[in-house]
Parts: structure tokens; sequence; C-alpha cells
């Protein structure tokens, strides 16, 4: 009994990370909100009925699909700084470290670019909503670690005298969300990983008290 439990449980969760997987690939093609659960059965080859044996409601889906997007980007973000931090050069590592975050959430809306859609259309509701509060989560983590790096750069001495470290940080999430949202706009997405390198160079030369991340390496 214990052992069909579990495989019953399994697969459960396979169904449900199919259905989540379904739910982002199928935003970044059209509107969340135009995607109903009769189009997710159908994306992984179940009945209608079926979907509300795995979730509660289309909701309990995004919210899932949200979740995951908070754990593999900020995974993939905290890894990408560690890798840089490690690098030969030390003196520059938070800024290096700040490069890497830039590059790795570029790379990571261009491999999901249904995730910014679900969360640009849940901004647009006036009221709050239990997507808002993830949302809010993930930025409040990302924060955190942009917010270290640049802690570290200036602790370093590698800022420009008097630099804002709140502003600084506001102003590199911002370069990412304007990126992402421009291509978007355009119908590009994979237009961002070409514009990445000159606009994190930008965002250096503003911050930095030296730029020693050349503009035209690769990020």
């Amino acid at each position: 009994m214990e052992i069909e439990t579990r495989l019953i449980k399994q697969a459960t969760e396979v169904r449900q990370a199919s259905l989540v997987r379904a739910a982002m690939r199928l935003a970044a093609q059209r509107s969340p909100a135009d995607i109903t659960t009769a189009d997710l059965a159908h994306a992984v080859g179940i009945s209608q009925g079926a979907v509300f044996r795995h979730f509660p409601s289309k909701q309990a889906i995004w919210l899932a699909g949200l979740d995951w997007a908070t754990q593999t980007l900020l995974t993939r973000l905290q890894d990408a700084a560690a890798r840089a931090g490690s690098e030969p050069s030390i003196d520059q590592s938070p800024l290096h470290a700040l490069q890497a975050i830039f590059a790795a959430h570029v790379d990571f809306v261009t491999e999901h670019p249904g995730v910014p859609r679900v969360i640009f259309q849940e901004l647009q509701h006036p009221q709050d909503t239990a997507l808002k509060a993830r949302v809010r989560d993930l930025m409040q983590q990302y924060r955190m670690l942009v917010m270290a790096q640049l802690q570290r750069a200036q602790t370093d001495h590698l800022l420009a005298p008097d630099t804002d470290l709140q502003a600084a940080c506001v102003l590199f999430l911002g370069a990412v969300q304007g990126l992402v949202m421009q291509s978007m706009v355009a119908g590009q997405v994979h237009a961002m990983a070409e514009q990445a390198s000159d606009v994190f160079a930008i965002y250096l030369r503003g911050i930095a008290r030296s730029t020693p991340i050349h503009p035209e390496s690769t990020i």
C-alpha cells in the first residue's frame, strides 16, 4: 500500500509539472487570460476533467507556475553570481557577479517568455491577489541578491563616490525589465540577448568608479 501511494503521488507530481510547463509554453504564444483548462488538457493529452484532479483551479496552475519560475530563476541567478565571484579577478568580482546576474536573467526570459507575460498581466489587476504576492516575493529576493553585490562593490571601493545603492538596485532591475518589455512589444524576445551587453555597459558606466568590464565583452 505504501509503495502504491508513493507511485500515485509521483505520477501526480509528474502530471502537475506537465501542466505547469504547458501553461508557461502557451503563455509565450498568447494572453494567459485566454488560456483555458481545455487548452491545458489538450496540450498534455488528458481530459479537461483530469486537470482538476491535479489542480483545484486554473489560478492554482498559475501559482504553481510562478513558484517554479521563482525557484528556477533565483537558482540560476545565484549560481551565476557564485561562478563570477570565484573568478581570479577578485577585486572586480562583485561587478562581474552583477553582469552574470543580468545575463542569466536575460537568458531565462529568452528561454521562458511566458513567465513575464503571466507576471505583467497579473500586475494590471488593481486588487491584491495570491499571484501578486508571489511576484512580490520574487522581486524581494531578487533585490536582496542584487543589493548584496552592490554592497560588496561599495565595500571594495569599486563604485563611484556617493552612489545610492537603492537607486542603483532599482536601475538594475529596471534595465532588465525594460529589455523584456520592449522585446515583448516588438515580438522579438531573442533580440534581448543582442542588446544586453550594451545596456549593461551603460549601467556599469553610471555606477562604477572605473569600468573594469569592457563594453564589448559578451554576457
